[in-house]
């Protein structure tokens, strides 16, 4: 039986699914070869991450289509329900990315909040000319620790997250629809641990109350934060998305960080990806990722180990 990782899987899920007896496929197919290759190659499985989409047209053309996976979380890339609805099984890794993706957040808390993104545009630049401008440009850093984090959404991600802020020594409060509360346990090198319990709060108190603010939530129909809420926000909050895009609205978001109410913003994903607005790439307060929250080289043993455990599982 043939598996086409057309986004790619990682050694250990290769070999764990050669072990299971499957052929894994890890040419690249371009999207609109991907339902002609799998036809004509008699493919089974079908793996991606976010670059390939498994709309409704590809599900139709392949009727041998047995299981379609996805490395990561969000599932937005993929008509999850009309494949269901076609008897394919429809898997993803939920567990595998949460700590990569959590880590990604804290790199640009910190390089917000020293200004990190910057300096590292400008001192190529100017560090032999403007040594001491430099140096009294980014003078002005703060420390998380002791800072309020709001965390939207406090799922398998959301509580990653949490648990490096309370390592941190930072507050952290939630807000989920779905999740009124939760247990988290920061454990540490020593096998000791501490477990504390997050209360969801409403978006609107925690958008009045955090000094910086994580999005871990999946694509949404609107804006989660828009004019309205970065009004409602702390001066000088910063925020960061490592979700989906379309969860901020860009415009808005520039106009605040113009204007001073929002401090800094660090982006892994973005409205018009995978060709983001030149505003966005430019501006000299947002610190920038092209989409790499899961992308660590422990991230994507786990996700290809997890995935071929389930396609044995499903399939044997």
């Amino acid at each position: 039986m043939k598996v086409l990782a057309n986004d790619g899987i990682s050694k250990s899920g290769i070999e764990a699914l050669e072990k299971g007896g499957y052929e894994v496929i890890t040419t690249k197919v371009a999207q609109e070869q991907v339902a002609n290759y799998i036809n004509t190659n008699d493919v089974s499985v079908l793996l991606v991450r976010s670059a390939t989409k498994v709309r409704k047209d590809i599900i139709d053309a392949c009727p041998g289509l047995k299981i379609i996976g996805r490395g990561g979380v969000g599932m937005d890339n993929i008509d999850v329900d009309y494949a269901k609805s076609k008897g394919i099984h429809v898997i993803n890794t939920p567990a595998s990315s949460s700590e990569s993706v959590a880590e990604l957040v804290f790199a640009h808390l910190f390089s917000g909040v020293r200004f990190l993104h910057d300096s590292n545009r400008n001192m190529p630049l100017e560090g032999d000319s403007n040594f001491d401008g430099l140096k009294k440009a980014y003078a002005n850093g703060t420390e998380l620790r002791g800072k309020t984090l709001g965390i939207v959404g406090i799922g398998r991600i959301g509580q990653a997250t949490a648990k490096m802020a309370l390592g941190l020594g930072m507050k952290v409060i939630a807000a989920d629809m779905f999740i009124p509360q939760v247990d988290v346990k920061v454990e540490f090198f020593d096998r000791q641990s501490i477990t504390t319990t997050i209360v969801s709060q409403s978006l609107e108190s925690l958008f009045e109350e955090a000094d910086f603010i994580t999005l871990h939530v999946p694509a949404q129909d609107g804006y989660i934060i828009g004019a309205s809420e970065l009004a409602t926000m702390k001066d000088g909050v910063g925020i960061v998305n490592c979700a989906r895009g379309g969860v901020i609205d860009e415009i808005a978001l520039i106009e605040a960080l113009d204007s001073g109410k929002v401090a800094f913003a660090g982006l892994d994903v973005f409205e018009s990806e995978p060709k983001p607005e030149l505003k966005i790439l430019m501006h000299p307060k947002i610190s920038l990722t092209p989409h790499i929250g899961a992308a660590t080289d422990e991230a994507q043993d786990r996700i290809g180990t997890e995935l071929a455990q389930q396609i044995i599982s499903i399939l044997g």
